[in-house]
């Protein structure tokens, strides 16, 4: 591709590539620069949350990926060698309806790339991005090796906590590191363990986890331990994998013959971070590029899908001069505070967990862990981690009334910035269909059956397009309302709130991006 795109996207990670795909179904013109040299075959994270798979889904990368993976179904948790807990996860409940899945971010992005490709736009490796300069139209960016500037409307950095972008945007990104030195490694091992679960054992201020991945006998174990004077980068692999070999005998009783090869050994630091700001002029950042946090929970990599949900449907309205530039803040009004809740909820479970001093300790073996049995605290625990209670309502879009809604599709209280949950639907011409499956770029207008043609689906159409906007009927409710609901599944609009209707919000929407 040459001459001027709407958006350059750096960093071809899961943030990276989901945006891009949600920025190239609401019509935009796209390049993915990355300067690895070609896709990652390491696993790096693992864990799918449902509110992930779900992002896949509606970008239409999800395929396979559940069959390929392995369903997690309880954590085992020992205390000084003994089994202590059993944390039940990825049960059903009336919020989760998937699974939570172990399977490689490598797996993931390859997905995402594929259905890039489908749509257009191959991912150009080997192209790192040096320098950076923005003015009212556009960016000019400049690649190492390369005479060609590429002039852009908007730069998205998606490059990971080191972010050559953030850098140049001069964002600042203050914080803390949390464990000096972690230790990681997949490995083939004939492990007495269930492969439906993951075993965690923490003695004192050590821990270990043992995680199953896809294939008969992979495994990944990790560790924090404590800090040597060997540095990070120049720790071998042997050493790595000796200390988490040496763990897992003490902890779990097996001999070093267990392990019968390596796939992949990691140190790194772990790190508690925040950009100051999401965006600088033209310069916005997602993803790991803008918030960094503790493992603990399988938060980072679902936070930054979401991070390009959320992105993509607003700069793809803005792109297509539907919206003002202005909406492109709600964008950090409502992606920065999730970053920041996970900073907080990810760093106080880190403490606990590995207890960082004796009270912290007594806590996390007297109170913590026996909670973990309890149906009640388990439930809440699988909820928050789905990432499927996310609402925006306290945001620039959201209701922020105090009152609940007196009705709801599925019995719940959803209100204007909540997820609205993937409804039984039908086309126009009355084929069924769900509510999720037509999203994908595209907003949905769910009208009562009774309301054909009405001036609000009118507005919808009119205001946002006719080829942004999939007209439904919800099957199995005779409330009757009308809603908007936005690309990312969240609650844009419904009748009935007693302020304005659909034509002056979307008139303040469309013409201003102010809301």
């Amino acid at each position: 591709m040459t001459g001027r795109v709407d958006v350059v996207v750096v960093g071809a990670g899961p943030t990276g590539l989901a945006l891009a795909c949600g920025l190239v179904e609401g019509g935009a013109s796209v390049r993915v620069l990355d300067k690895a040299v070609g896709p990652a075959t390491t696993s790096r994270a693992l864990g799918l949350q449902p509110r992930g798979a779900e992002v896949l889904d509606r970008l239409g990368a999800l395929g396979d990926l559940p069959d390929r993976s392995l369903g997690i179904a309880n954590v085992a948790v020992h205390l000084d060698g003994r089994r202590a807990a059993t944390l039940r996860v990825g049960q059903r409940t009336k919020l989760v309806t998937r699974p939570g899945l172990l399977v490689s971010q490598a797996e993931i992005e390859s997905a995402l790339a594929d259905r890039l490709l489908e749509l257009g736009v191959p991912v150009e490796w080997g192209r790192e991005v040096v320098n950076a300069s923005q003015d009212t139209t556009g960016v000019g960016v400049e690649v190492a090796g390369q005479r060609e500037v590429v002039r852009a409307g908007w730069l998205v950095g998606c490059d990971g906590a080191h972010s050559q972008v953030r850098k140049l945007a001069g964002i600042g990104f203050p914080g803390v590191p949390l464990i000096e030195r972690f230790l990681l490694a997949d490995i083939h091992a004939d492990l007495p363990l269930p492969r439906d679960g993951v075993a965690v054992w923490l003695r004192r201020d050590r821990m270990l986890g043992a995680f199953p991945l896809p294939g008969a006998d992979l495994w990944r174990l990790m560790a924090p331990v404590e800090p040597t004077p060997t540095p990070t980068a120049g720790t071998p692999p042997g050493a790595v994998l000796d200390t988490l070999i040496g763990l897992l005998r003490d902890e779990a009783g097996c001999a070093s013959t267990t392990v019968r090869g390596t796939v992949w050994t990691s140190t790194f630091r772990v790190h508690r971070r925040l950009a100051e700001t999401y965006r600088s002029g033209r310069i916005i950042l997602a993803g790991d590029a803008a918030h960094i946090h503790s493992p603990f929970g399988g938060q980072g990599m679902n936070t930054g899908l979401g991070d390009a949900e959320n992105l993509a449907w607003k700069l793809a309205l803005v792109l297509r001069d539907r919206a003002g530039v202005a909406l492109l803040d709600t964008y950090q009004a409502e992606r920065r505070p999730i970053a920041a809740d996970v900073l907080s909820s990810t760093s106080a479970m880190t403490g606990l967990v590995l207890g960082d001093n004796a009270p912290a300790r007594w806590v996390r073996d007297h109170l913590f862990v026996p909670l973990m049995d309890r149906p009640t605290i388990q439930r809440l625990i699988w909820e928050h981690a789905s990432q499927l209670k996310v609402t925006y309502r306290n945001g620039p879009l959201g209701d922020q009334r105090p009152r609940p809604l007196r009705w709801a599709p599925t019995g719940g209280t959803p209100r204007v910035g909540d997820r609205v949950p993937d409804l039984a639907c039908q086309r126009s011409d009355g084929t069924r269909t769900r509510l999720h499956a037509e999203l994908g770029g595209q907003w949905a207008f769910l009208r009562p059956a009774a309301a054909v043609g009405g001036a609000d689906e009118e507005t919808a159409l009119e205001r946002l397009g006719a080829e942004g906007v999939t007209v439904l009927e919800p099957i199995g409710t005779s409330a009757p309302l009308s809603m908007l609901v936005r690309p990312d599944g969240h609650l844009a609009w419904r009748s009935g709130l007693g302020r304005e209707d659909l034509d002056g919000w979307l008139g303040r929407f469309v013409e201003t991006g102010r809301l």
